[in-house]
C-alpha cells in the first residue's frame, strides 16, 4: 500500500512538472539580424531604425539601431521613437476602418465611388468602384503635386473629381495615392468624423496604441525621427510636420499618409489582424472580413494591402510564402506578414533624411526579410 501511495505521488508530481514546461521552447539566434541592421546604419541605408519581429503571436525581437539623424550628436533611437509611417497609413488606418464599415453595411466595397461621392462620376469615372480604389486598379493617375495648384482640401478633391482616367479601370494595377485620398474622404463623409478620430476611437485607443497619431503635438517632437525636405513645396505657410505634401495640404490627415507611430504600437494592430481580428479577448473585425480583405486572388494586390510579387522580386524577399501580405511606406517603413510561418516583420526608419534620393533601402528590405525568416526557421 505504501509503495502504491509513493508511486501515485511520483506520477502526480511528474504530471505537474510536465504541465509547467512548454512542449517546445523556441530559442532564436538573432545575431545575423542585429549584424545586418548595424551594417545598414554604417552604410547609411538610414540614420536609424526600429524593428519588431512577431512569431506565433508573440514579439520575439524588438530593438532599435542608430540615431535620429547622421549627426553623431543626434539622439539615439529606441523602440519608443516615433516615425512618419507614410503610406503604411493606407493599410493600417484607412483599410482597417473600411473593414469595419464594410462588415457593418455602412460601406459596400463593390459599389461605385459615385454612390458616395456623386461629383466623382465626371469624365468617364462613373464606373470606378470602391474595390478598385483599394486594389489600385481604378485608372486614376499615380500621383499629383496638388500643392502646386491647390490651397485647400476642397480644391484637392474637386481636382480629383474633374480629372480624367489614365487607363481603363480593372485592366491593370497602377499604385496611386489618389485612390486612398478618396477613400479617406469617403470615410469622413459617411461617418461625419475625421479619419484621425475614426482610427483613434475604433482602433488605436482600444488597442492601446498610445504613441500613434496624426498631427503630433510639439511635445512629441523630441521622440520623432525627422524626415527630409524637398524643393517642390510651395504653400505660403510653415510646412506641416508630415513628410507627404498632399497629406500636409489636407491638414496632416490623409487616407494615404499622415500617420505617426512606433513599432510597438504597430505590433498590436498587426497581431490583431494575424489573429483573425481579435486581440486579448476583444474583437475589432470579424475573421471572415480579415480573410476577405487579405485574400490572394487573381489580382496583384489584396484590399488595401500588397501581396508578394511572383518570381522572388518582392521587398518581402525570397523566403516569405506566396500567401504573405504587407505594405511599404515612402519614408522607409514597411510591414510584411507571412501567415504560413505565423511571422511578421515591422520596420520603421527615416531613410529620407536628409534626402529621398537615398534609395539603398530597396536592396536592404529583401535582405532584411530573408534574414529574419532564416533566424526563425533555424530556431530550436
Amino acid at each position: 500500500m505504501k509503495a502504491l501511495r509513493t508511486l501515485l505521488i511520483t506520477l502526480v508530481a511528474a504530471a505537474a512538472l510536465s504541465a509547467a514546461i512548454p512542449a517546445r521552447v523556441l530559442a532564436y539566434d538573432f545575431t545575423p539580424l542585429e549584424a545586418l541592421l548595424n551594417r545598414a546604419v554604417s552604410d547609411s541605408v538610414f540614420p536609424g531604425a526600429s524593428i519588431a519581429v512577431i512569431h506565433r503571436g508573440k514579439t520575439v525581437f524588438h530593438k532599435a539601431f542608430g540615431r535620429q539623424t547622421y549627426d553623431r550628436q543626434s539622439t539615439p533611437v529606441d523602440t519608443t521613437t516615433i516615425y512618419d509611417a507614410a503610406s503604411l497609413t493606407k493599410a493600417v488606418v484607412t483599410t482597417s476602418i473600411v473593414m469595419q464599415l464594410a462588415e457593418r453595411d455602412s460601406l459596400n466595397i463593390h459599389s461605385r465611388v459615385s454612390r458616395y461621392r456623386p461629383e466623382f462620376a465626371s469624365n468617364g469615372k462613373d464606373r470606378v468602384t470602391i474595390e478598385q480604389l483599394m486594389r489600385h486598379d481604378s485608372g486614376l493617375r499615380a500621383h499629383t503635386y496638388f500643392a502646386l495648384t491647390c490651397k485647400t482640401p476642397a480644391e484637392v478633391f474637386r481636382t480629383i473629381d474633374h480629372d480624367s482616367l489614365a487607363y481603363t479601370p480593372g485592366t491593370k494595377t497602377g499604385y496611386s495615392d489618389l485612390n486612398f485620398m478618396l477613400l479617406g474622404n469617403i470615410v469622413e463623409t459617411l461617418t461625419a468624423r475625421s479619419l484621425a478620430s475614426n482610427f483613434r476611437e475604433r482602433f488605436s485607443k482600444p488597442l492601446g496604441m498610445n504613441s500613434t497619431m496624426f498631427t503630433p503635438p510639439s511635445a512629441c517632437l523630441p521622440r520623432i525621427a525627422p524626415t527630409g525636405e524637398d524643393g517642390v513645396w510651395t504653400l505660403p505657410r510653415a510646412r506641416s510636420l508630415v513628410n507627404d505634401q498632399n497629406a500636409a495640404l489636407l491638414g496632416g490627415v490623409g487616407g494615404h499618409a499622415g500617420l505617426f507611430t512606433t513599432t510597438g504600437d504597430l505590433s498590436r494592430l498587426v497581431r490583431m489582424l494575424m489573429n483573425g481580428g481579435t486581440l486579448e479577448g476583444r474583437r475589432f473585425v470579424k475573421a471572415s472580413t480579415v480573410a476577405t480583405f487579405l485574400k490572394k486572388g487573381d489580382a496583384s494586390r489584396a484590399l488595401g494591402w500588397d501581396l508578394v510579387t511572383p518570381g522572388g522580386n518582392s521587398s518581402a524577399g525570397k523566403r516569405f510564402s506566396e500567401s504573405s501580405w504587407g505594405h511599404l511606406g515612402f519614408t522607409g517603413t514597411s510591414i510584411w506578414v507571412d501567415p504560413t510561418r505565423e511571422l511578421a516583420v515591422i520596420l520603421l526608419s527615416n531613410r529620407v533624411w536628409p534626402s529621398p534620393e537615398n534609395i539603398k533601402i530597396r536592396k536592404f528590405r529583401p535582405l532584411l526579410h530573408d534574414t529574419v525568416a532564416e533566424c526563425i526557421d533555424t530556431g530550436i
